[in-house]
């Protein structure tokens, strides 16, 4: 799809002024609707920053709520008001585009002017002279030393300053901050849903009621982080009692001997491995735990508001929308409380473990542990956001080739009649091939993480090594306070090495709390305790459309000023063309929509009124597309009458016409029907629908294409059991067959917008010779006459 929008006209500027690039040819609308548009931009490939100045443009503008460009795939996304027209939000993208071309452009030659400017050659073809000239030997020398000398004080004098460990923990945790502050901002540019309400204490709101267990599960947390830094610590402090033979300061403690000292050493490494998995698994078995039940309850409580929702606003959204909220989005949430959550408190731990055990025992060293912190964090962001790029592009490229190899196969005899074999095993070999490449870069920077995060953990071991050592050896530092250093740095920034890892997890998150919150905001029917009660014993059955009028949203009326009355024990057939409000009349009726005027009454009384339990238990419906569950026919049959017999069961489905081949089933009535029916033809889902309502034996039956699928024997005998059935209640048949409603006491024949042209008998309507005539010459077979 391609949506072109013309560009404004540039005016004459003079020639040392750049021209707009013209951007039409580059960009290529893939999907335009209200407040979300996606683009091709294969320019930006490979150019990060170029899409990050593209991004910052677009966002300035008022109209644009979020953007985000993708310099691996090429692709564009921009969220805006849904109200803006799209053509102008198309407009902005070019000129979002252009401009950032345009600097990308000016940088680009800047750098290449100062790059080109020493050595060019002069007026007299000799090469300009460089600002600095070149000195003499000497000189070059002395600044040389000059500088190395300058450079030495500095380094001392920095490390120094650094050596204070108020100084050192003050930078590293200012530099932190930067880098998660930035990594915060590009995280909320993240486009969200238009409309999405604001986010307020979200965390708060996905824990909800659990906030007891969420203390436990933390609590718990801290206990195992605390054990594991134990026994990290302990470690290597046996390995330094066995390397000088001892420790004077447990000798103190009264452990006289390496033996012992050994021993209890040992011990206590024991015990704090014992409680770092005891308490390990307490912590995880209570995060996976409140993960459940926060699952649980968003998942219940969704789904209960997701049931009394109106009809009207179910059918707005799609079912595989509402579906992917109550199982991916909920499933999201209860994933980041059990695991990512549990990241972040280890984390936050290790942290408040080792920076106050290096002020206390080596502040003269803690910079070494402290200098990697914002690295490592910078790092994981960066690595994070390059692993997602990268996961999103291979995985588009393994889907093209997943869909190629599957259309292939199921047009295995089209490609063979084609004889174009050899065709599909090169397109085939192409996308394999495609596809191995990017994934050899994805390879190669999940590689890179891995080892660069490493490195800057080895760094920090390494320079506590050197330095607390050179310590030790100075008597600076006591071996006992030496030995829990060595290990702890690492163990911290393998953690922080899932920073990045756990800020993605929770910006999906969020994004699936505002879809979640979403369906809760769609109104709910009018509660079951609402409206007045309708026994059925007390109901008549009389109905009434009272000039009615009805239209769905976005489209012409349905029902424009719709009147016609049925009275109580009566018959009624409704014919017309497709699309003149039949099936409207019966969600009317139902409940399911409500006319904008006009009044649709039961026994007198507005509908609108009854409670609707009530009014719906009052009327069995049967759709022409009825819907069967993955059970057996007993149990679709005795849906919504639960405690029915099976003798009742039988005879509902002898007056639906089901008997028969039910009976003749293996399993009878305890024959599974399959996903919607599938096991079943069309006419047989229809006539087990059919005896579904009558086994519910409501005083009034809307029957809505009933019969549309079966056979003209067996409508015939369904006919007749539905006369015996109708005694004494209200029937209406909606048909488009006119064999169905023949017999009916009274049949109104339909037009445009619900209008009743025609009604009658049967008779009556044929000796009229109109519209309801024709068509029955019609599908009677007979010609019509000219």
């Amino acid at each position: 799809m391609s949506l072109l929008v013309p560009l404004p006209t540039a005016t004459p500027i003079a020639t040392a002024t750049p021209r707009p690039p013209d951007v039409r040819g580059m960009l290529r609308a893939r999907s335009v609707i209200p407040g979300r548009q996606r683009w091709d931009f294969p320019e930006v490939t490979g150019r990060p920053s170029l899409a990050r100045l593209i991004e910052d443009l677009l966002t300035e503008d008022d109209a644009i709520t979020g953007a985000r460009v993708n310099p691996v795939t090429g692709r564009l996304l921009v969220v805006h008001d849904p109200r803006t027209a799209a053509r102008h939000i198309a407009l902005r993208v070019h000129v979002a585009v252009a401009r950032g071309l345009m600097r990308a452009e000016a940088h680009a030659a800047r750098g290449s002017s100062r790059a080109g400017t020493a050595g060019r050659p002069g007026p007299d073809g000799r090469a300009a002279p460089t600002r600095r000239s070149v000195p003499s030997t000497a000189v070059t020398k002395g600044a040389a030393l000059a500088t190395v000398a300058g450079l030495a004080a500095f380094a001392t004098a920095g490390l120094k300053l650094l050596a204070n460990p108020v100084v050192s923990l003050g930078l590293a945790t200012a530099a932190t901050a930067i880098v998660v502050r930035r990594a915060w901002r590009q995280f909320h540019r993240a486009p969200r849903p238009a409309g999405a309400p604001a986010r307020e204490r979200p965390l708060r709101r996905i824990i909800g009621k659990h906030k007891r267990q969420l203390r436990a599960a933390t609590f718990l947390s801290v206990l195992a982080q605390f054990a594991e830094m134990a026994m990290y610590a302990l470690v290597p402090s046996i390995i330094l009692v066995l390397a000088r033979g001892g420790s004077s300061t447990l000798a103190q403690w009264g452990l006289a001997s390496t033996a012992a000292q050994l021993s209890a050493l040992a011990g206590a490494a024991g015990l704090a491995c014992a409680a770092m998995a005891a308490l390990g698994y307490q912590a995880d078995v209570s995060w996976r735990r409140l993960g459940q039940a926060v699952e649980d309850d968003w998942r219940t409580r969704t789904y209960d508001h997701v049931q009394r929702l109106a009809p009207a606003d179910l059918e707005n959204e799609r079912t595989s929308r509402i579906t992917s909220v109550l199982t991916e989005d909920i499933g999201q949430m209860g994933s980041f409380v059990s695991t990512h959550l549990h990241e972040v408190v280890q984390l936050a731990t290790s942290f408040a473990v080792l920076v106050p055990v290096y002020l206390l025992l080596a502040p003269k060293i803690a910079w070494v542990a402290f200098a990697p912190v914002p690295l490592v964090t910078w790092l994981s962001f960066r690595f994070h956001r390059r692993a997602i790029a990268d996961h999103g592009a291979s995985g588009e490229r393994r889907a093209r080739l997943n869909g190629r190899m599957a259309e292939n196969l199921q047009a295995h005899t089209t490609i063979k009649a084609a004889c174009a074999e050899d065709h599909e095993r090169g397109r085939v070999a192409e996308l394999s091939r495609d596809y191995r490449e990017l994934n050899r870069c994805t390879d190669r920077s999940a590689a890179a993480r891995t080892q660069v995060l490493r490195l800057s953990a080895c760094s920090a071991l390494v320079g506590t090594l050197l330095l607390g050592g050179k310590a030790v050896l100075s008597g600076t530092l006591s071996g006992v306070a030496f030995g829990p250093l060595i290990e702890m740095p690492g163990n911290a920034l393998a953690k922080l090495n899932r920073l990045g890892s756990v800020t993605d997890q929770y910006q999906r998150t969020l994004t699936a709390l505002d879809r979640v919150q979403y369906l809760h905001d769609l109104p709910q029917e009018r509660a079951a305790d609402g409206g007045r009660p309708l026994p059925a014993q007390q109901v008549k059955g009389k109905i009434e459309l009272r000039k009615v009028a009805f239209a769905y949203p976005g489209r012409p009326p349905a029902l424009r000023g719709t009147s016609l009355t049925v009275g109580a024990g009566q018959t009624i057939g409704i014919v017309g063309t497709t699309g003149a409000g039949k099936t409207t009349i019966a969600k009317l009726l139902m409940g399911f929509r409500h006319p904008s005027q006009g009044g649709v009454l039961l026994d007198g009384t507005d509908v609108r009124t009854l409670a609707l339990p009530d009014l719906r238990r009052t009327i069995g419906y049967v759709s022409q597309e009825p819907f069967l569950f993955d059970a057996t026919i007993a149990e679709n049959i005795r849906y919504g009458t639960f405690d029915a017999t099976d003798e009742q069961l039988a005879a509902a489905a002898r007056t639906a016409g089901a008997h028969d081949f039910i009976d003749a089933l293996p399993h009878g009535y305890d024959t599974p029907v399959g996903e919607r029916g599938a096991a079943l033809s069309g006419g047989q889902r229809q006539r087990i629908a059919l005896a579904r309502a009558v086994l519910r034996d409501p005083p009034v039956v809307i029957l809505d294409e009933a019969t549309s699928a079966v056979d003209n024997e067996t409508e015939a005998a369904i006919q007749d059991a539905l006369q015996k059935f109708g005694a004494n209640r209200t029937l209406i048949i909606i048909a488009h067959r006119l064999s169905t409603v023949r017999g009916s006491d009274r049949i109104y024949v339909l037009g445009t917008g619900g209008r009743v042209t025609e009604q009658g008998t049967h008779g009556e309507l044929l000796a009229r010779d109109g519209t309801y005539a024709g068509l029955w010459r019609l599908q009677a077979g007979r010609l019509v006459s000219a």
